[in-house]
């Protein structure tokens, strides 16, 4: 049977942060965090620790319900009993969208002459993107390799900001292009995850932060598309 104490043993390891520093960052000795992975989280400090790792503080105490706020939400929003995105893909009309790639230069998006990416029509129309709000931008990181490799072309949806938890989106953050995946923590803290764990630590924002560093979610990520860069053998 696991206990809180796990639980924040395995938060740890997925944020490669070691019971040291951790301890260090809450003020405590490491004794006190060896203590808390046998006995469990005090729960004085069940709401301060949910909120750092962004989870569910019923979750971190008892390992029931959702780990992530709004985890139902992300379900209903994600996969609608009624739509197969991949069979929409295979069996489309025909019709073809244009959608338009753009670059960010300072701190706006600005599109590129004549460079589009086409995609099914039908394919927007059953996940509910419309054309006008659709954009495409380069992946310009490595922080969600393999899943969408760096330089991918990827679509996203402007008239879709609101948070989902789980779900990857387009940020600009001081002028920076980002993609994550993100959630909503304790207190809106905005946090931003990466599909390579190992090599990218979780990024936390509150709404102060968020508005003082600008950092602003541009649309949610519907598809991406990459070619290999090499070819085998």
């Amino acid at each position: 049977m696991t206990t809180s104490g796990d639980r924040l043993k395995a938060l740890l390891q997925e944020c490669h942060l070691t019971p040291s520093d951790f301890a260090a960052q809450r003020g405590v000795t490491p004794q006190h965090i060896n203590n808390w992975f046998r006995r469990g989280v005090p729960l004085a400090r069940l709401d301060e620790t949910a909120d750092l790792f962004c989870v569910h503080r019923r979750w971190l105490h008892t390992g029931e319900g959702p780990k992530y706020p709004n985890a139902i939400l992300r379900q209903r929003v994600a996969s609608p009993d009624h739509v197969n995105p991949s069979a929409s893909l295979l069996n489309h009309d025909g019709r073809m969208l244009h959608i338009p790639l753009h670059h960010v230069r300072g701190d706006r998006l600005q599109p590129e002459a004549d460079i589009h990416l086409p995609l099914p029509a039908q394919a927007l129309e059953i996940i509910g993107v419309m054309p006008e709000q659709a954009i495409c931008l380069s992946m310009p990181a490595a922080n969600m390799a393999p899943l969408i490799p760096m330089n991918a072309i990827v679509a996203i949806d402007r008239g879709r900001t609101e948070v989902v938890d789980g779900q990857a989106y387009a940020l600009l953050h001081n002028g920076q292009l980002k993609v994550h995946s993100l959630s909503l923590g304790h207190h809106d803290t905005l946090c931003l995850h990466s599909h390579d764990r190992h090599s990218y630590a979780v990024e936390r924002y509150t709404r102060a932060q968020r508005q003082a560093q600008g950092l602003e979610v541009l649309g949610w990520v519907f598809h991406w598309s990459y070619f290999s860069q090499r070819r085998p053998g």
